[in-house]
């Protein structure tokens, strides 16, 4: 196992602050015109998730990394992508930084504060 992924000629490494835009699709079912007609609306829209990589796991096509985030009042997030995946459309590295450990999960102890990048 490495702590390391390659994505598109990106080096993504465990505790670097990365930018994950992905595919949602959303459904949902509007009532129609008839008595009884439903209509169902399909939305797609592209999301961010940005974070920091606290762990990558797998090998090969099996790839997948979690990135951490905190959100509104200081509640972890945590999101785990698989790296071959068709919803994903870009990954961005904000910020390099070099840690001494494999997997970050001491960040969920630590007291939230927002990342900066």
């Amino acid at each position: 196992m490495s702590n390391q992924l390659l994505h598109l000629d990106k080096e993504i490494r465990v505790g670097d602050i990365i930018q994950v835009n992905y595919k949602l699709i959303e459904r949902e079912v509007v009532a129609g015109r008839a008595k009884r007609e439903k209509k169902e609306e399909v939305r797609e829209r592209i999301q961010t998730f940005e974070g920091i990589v606290i762990k990558i796991r797998g090998e090969g096509e099996n790839k997948s990394f979690t990135v951490r985030k905190i959100g509104s009042a200081r509640i972890g997030i945590e999101r785990i992508f698989p790296l071959i995946s068709p919803w994903i459309k870009s990954i961005k590295v904000k910020k390099n930084t070099k840690v001494r450990r494999a997997k970050l999960y001491y960040l969920r102890d630590k007291v939230s504060h927002p990342l900066k990048a």
